[in-house]
């Protein structure tokens, strides 16, 4: 077992097994021309007797670069975000690219004590999706202060000016309130996230949109903002099937949203979907899995993160290239399953 004074070998180390000077161990380990391949081999033969370690990092940041990109998402085991990072690792992976990957479980103060850590490590890209708590911007200012090129995706703040990957979310939200139209309900109601994120308020005005299109009343209670939980899900659904114009359909922001609300109709004692339809977001595992299998709202997450990737490679490492920021739409898809079907 090695002692608290045992220390990780340097260069210096081998420099003086070898009796040659440390920036002749850098150039040899570094394979410069300059040095010549009975040295190399030399200082390589040292370098796995003494079982130095070379540091790739500090070589790539000589360089310039440090090959690593760092995102920020809120949730980690969210299936959504998961996958979006599984696209991303798989470009990054192409171009020799390591993740850090960070999680602030919709925490501002962690989103920004991740924005401190990443630049500290000096990673080449900061991808980030933000928490329900972010209001403020400064914290995304400061990357781009320090030249570190910035890309947002799903959830964006449009007023800073950088790269943004998006979802058509008006658009799906739109199509998800006409299927719900298609199988005859009229009641319908929206429990959506903090509108002061576009990502929700878009959802909101799709939502809207196909209602009024179709001469539908919304109720001012059916458009219910502030809801991002299971537990959220169901309080909101309780009070709405408790009034007087109970709603007949729920459009909700997310599966585990509407997981919650699913519960609560079944503690009315109602069926799914002949007395209440339940659409969700982002298509997770047990969307699936659930009696009634929950329609939902897949937003190809794994593409989203290809395309958030792609960005960094194919626009911002282009020196050529002008960086004009650019904002990318992954389309979403309506899976249809047992939570609206009427029999």
């Amino acid at each position: 077992m090695k002692s608290k004074n045992d220390k990780r070998p340097t260069i210096y180390d081998i420099a003086q097994a070898l009796n040659i000077a440390p920036s002749s161990v850098s150039k040899a380990l570094n394979d410069s021309p300059s040095v010549s391949e009975k040295v190399k081999i030399l200082v390589r033969d040292k370098a796995r007797e003494l079982n130095y370690r070379h540091n790739s990092q500090a070589a790539s940041l000589r360089k310039g670069t440090s090959r690593t990109i760092g995102v920020i998402v809120p949730k980690i085991n969210s299936a959504f975000f998961s996958n979006a990072i599984s696209g991303m690792e798989e470009v990054c992976f192409d171009h020799s690219h390591q993740l850090i990957i960070c999680q602030t479980e919709e925490s501002y103060a962690k989103e920004k004590q991740a924005i401190e850590t990443l630049i500290t490590n000096n990673v080449d890209c900061i991808i980030i999706s933000q928490s329900i708590e972010t209001k403020s911007d400064n914290h995304l200012k400061e990357v781009m202060k320090r030249n570190i090129p910035l890309i947002q995706f799903d959830r964006v703040n449009k007023s800073i000016s950088c790269h943004q990957v998006v979802n058509d979310n008006k658009t799906a939200a739109y199509h998800a309130v006409k299927e719900l139209l298609k199988q005859g309900y009229k009641n319908i109601a929206f429990l959506g996230g903090s509108f002061e994120m576009d990502v929700y308020n878009e959802r909101r005005e799709g939502y809207l949109q196909a209602l009024k299109e179709n001469g539908m009343m919304i109720p001012y209670d059916y458009v219910v903002a502030g809801i991002h939980s299971e537990q959220n899900g169901y309080d909101a659904a309780s009070l709405l099937l408790d009034s007087q114009l109970s709603p007949d359909a729920f459009l909700t922001a997310s599966d585990y949203i509407a997981f919650g609300v699913m519960k609560a109709v079944f503690d009315k004692a109602l069926s799914i979907p002949d007395d209440v339809g339940v659409i969700g977001f982002a298509n997770e595992p047990f969307s699936a899995m659930i009696v009634p299998s929950l329609t939902t709202v897949d937003q190809n997450s794994r593409a989203m993160g290809i395309e958030t990737a792609k960005i960094y490679f194919d626009e911002l490492m282009d020196s050529q290239k002008s960086n004009v920021p650019i904002t990318k739409t992954v389309p979403c898809t309506i899976i249809c399953r047992d939570s609206i079907r009427k029999k």
